[in-house]
């Protein structure tokens, strides 16, 4: 899909991100192949939470989570903040429509488990992160 694209007022402004991109296939660690659409959207959100905002140099200041400074934190104190720190990460992404549905899972002695639901412009589906406190 190619952007859409509108010039108003002399400003640009994208529209319609194109998701077409390369598949990730994180259990053999190689990338081969096409995904599209609701696939590329897992990878997108993988992807996002999986970089550390502000951590490197070749993404934006919007791109990505900060996680790195809940460690030690109490858990009372992670888990809202993770619920919150997710859905402004990943709502960045216009396809992005909500995040919804976050149920925690602390069976793990110092690691913080989630689970929620994205909801895109594709469809719906499952995701989840784990945080070390």
């Amino acid at each position: 899909m190619i952007p859409k694209i509108s010039f108003e007022n002399g400003n640009i402004e994208i529209k319609e991100q194109p998701t077409l991109t390369h598949r990730m296939d994180r259990e053999k660690e190689y990338i081969k192949g096409k995904a599209d659409e609701i696939e590329a959207m897992k990878q997108a959100v993988y992807k996002i939470l999986m970089t550390e905002r502000y951590g490197s140099i070749i993404y934006s200041g919007n791109y990505g989570i900060e996680l790195a400074d809940l460690f030690g934190q109490p858990v009372s104190y992670v888990c809202p903040e993770l619920e919150r720190r997710i859905a402004e990460a990943l709502l960045w992404d216009k396809r992005i429509e909500s995040v919804a549905d976050f149920q925690f899972d602390l069976s793990e002695k110092g690691v913080v488990s989630v689970r929620f639901i994205v909801h895109t412009i594709f469809g719906a589906f499952d995701a989840e992160r784990s945080v070390n406190v």
